[in-house]
């Protein structure tokens, strides 16, 4: 992710097929006239004026935030987005333009979503309501609220949240790739090494081979180096210390996905929800939270495997899942049909849980707080409530009579009958009511599972071990 404030393309280059079809061409287009095909393929001119700004809107904020993010370029491809709706938008090379839409986008397309608070747009994801139901805007659900008299910010609120905003003539300039064109090496000192240290940083929260960087101050220095060379190695790079392209690219994807799976449980999908029965028998059309555990199993399978499908969590079972399901029969001596049976999501299920065994950092490491002062008990609400609730849950992998809680920042019934049994289980006065004793208590037992989980070393440091070395390895 380039560290910059999101700005408007010129031009976009737009791959004309899937991600690694190679035989279809990229074409440049403007972003303005990429905006007004896509809405001129996705939406209809009649529809009521709110409806269309708020699905502008949308489109708008998701293909930069595709272009902020370098979706497509981190994971090596030479486009900025592709005109499959199974990735992206409909693009229909060099089609006609209606009137009613061009006059619309020419008004709002340098005009994004983002969430209160953060710098990216928003990747604001919506479906059409009736062939297909996802979670987002629903295109002609978008036309009854505005037949109802919603404006399109209240409609984009209705589907995306009230913790949305709009961010307005954000400006228009030339892009260029945020590689910074020349390797980075030992000795540099520059923004662009500075934002290498940040992503390396955020990396190896989870990935603890990394030595982390401090100060990271943009000075390429040893630690620095150290850390390079730890992150080309367990990502199967050229162990050189230098950021050239590739490395850049991978850091920057890397980054990106992290960032992606701690954001799941906030999503929906809970660590805890990984069990082993199957919810049915699966394959491509279905929809739901099934498919969405599944796709969670899936993403983390493919960030310890480069050639493996990447995978989206959408909560529908598209190509892209069905290929990296494909991926894991094939490679399991299973029969290649694409569909999820008990055998295979028994084999997804078992490499997913031996990944979080070795790693159990990627998706569960939670900032250790200390008691603030400030008792807990029904009705408290806010972070602290919501960092309880994921210690409980945390816990309930090793002690499962603490039941699990939604994770929501609000201290009700189910939160306190899972502090209650947790106050029981570990002789504590079982009042219901989260004082120093039982936070610190909570600290304790939440730590002492991790350490339980965790083996001490969690990658492989990148160089063999011989007689006579002495570190932290």
């Amino acid at each position: 992710m380039v560290l910059s404030v999101p700005y408007v393309p010129e031009t976009l280059v737009v791959h004309l097929g899937y991600p690694d079809d190679s035989s279809v061409p990229n074409v440049t287009v403007a972003f303005i006239d990429y905006i007004k095909n896509v809405a001129s393929s996705e939406i209809y001119p009649t529809w009521p004026e709110a409806a269309l700004r708020a699905n502008i809107h949308a489109q708008v904020s998701f293909t930069l935030n595709r272009v902020y993010t370098e979706w497509y370029r981190s994971q090596g491809y030479s486009f900025d987005i592709t005109n499959t709706t199974q990735f992206d938008h409909s693009f229909v090379y060099e089609r006609n333009i209606f009137d009613t839409i061009s006059l619309l986008v020419d008004e709002i397309f340098t005009t994004y979503i983002r969430k209160a608070g953060q710098v990216a747009p928003f990747p604001a994801p919506y479906c059409d309501g009736r062939q297909t139901v996802c979670d987002g805007m629903l295109q002609w659900g978008s036309v009854e609220l505005a037949e109802q008299g919603y404006s399109s910010f209240d409609i984009l609120r209705y589907y995306y949240g009230d913790d949305i905003e709009l961010v307005t003539n954000a400006p228009v300039l030339s892009y260029s790739p945020s590689y910074p064109g020349v390797p980075l090496d030992y000795g540099d000192f520059s923004q662009d090494v500075l934002i290498a240290q940040y992503q390396l940083n955020r990396v190896s929260e989870n990935y603890p081979a990394i030595p982390k960087i401090s100060p990271a101050n943009g000075d390429f220095d040893l630690v620095t180096l150290a850390a390079v060379r730890r992150f080309q190695s367990i990502f199967g790079l050229a162990v050189t210390g230098v950021i050239d392209e590739a490395t850049w690219y991978q850091l920057s994807y890397i980054y990106s996905v992290v960032k992606r799976l701690a954001e799941l449980e906030t999503e929906g999908v809970e660590y805890s929800d990984a069990t082993r029965q199957l919810p049915s028998d699966i394959g491509l059309g279905f929809e739901g939270a099934a498919v969405g555990l599944l796709q969670y199993f899936l993403s983390v399978i493919g960030l310890f495997n480069s050639t493996f499908p990447k995978v989206e969590i959408t909560d529908v079972y598209d190509e892209q899942t069905r290929e990296a399901v494909e991926a894991i029969q094939w490679n399991n001596g299973l029969p290649v049909t694409g569909r999820v049976d008990l055998a295979t999501w028994n084999v997804i299920y078992d490499q997913f849980r031996g990944i979080t065994f070795i790693l159990p950092s990627l998706l569960t490491t939670l900032p250790v707080e200390p008691y603030n002062g400030v008792l807990l008990s029904q009705g408290s609400t806010g972070e602290r409530v919501e960092l309880l609730q994921r210690y409980l849950n945390a816990i309930n992998r090793t002690y499962p009579d603490v039941p699990v809680v939604t994770v929501e920042g609000i201290f009700g019934p189910q939160t306190e009958t899972a502090v209650r049994e947790f106050q029981r289980l570990f002789g504590l006065a079982v009042d219901g009511v989260v004082g120093e004793n039982t936070w610190n208590t909570l600290l304790e037992v939440y730590e002492s599972t991790l350490r339980r989980e965790n083996p001490a070393v969690p990658q492989y440091p990148g160089y063999p071990l011989l007689q006579g070395m002495s570190d932290a390895d």
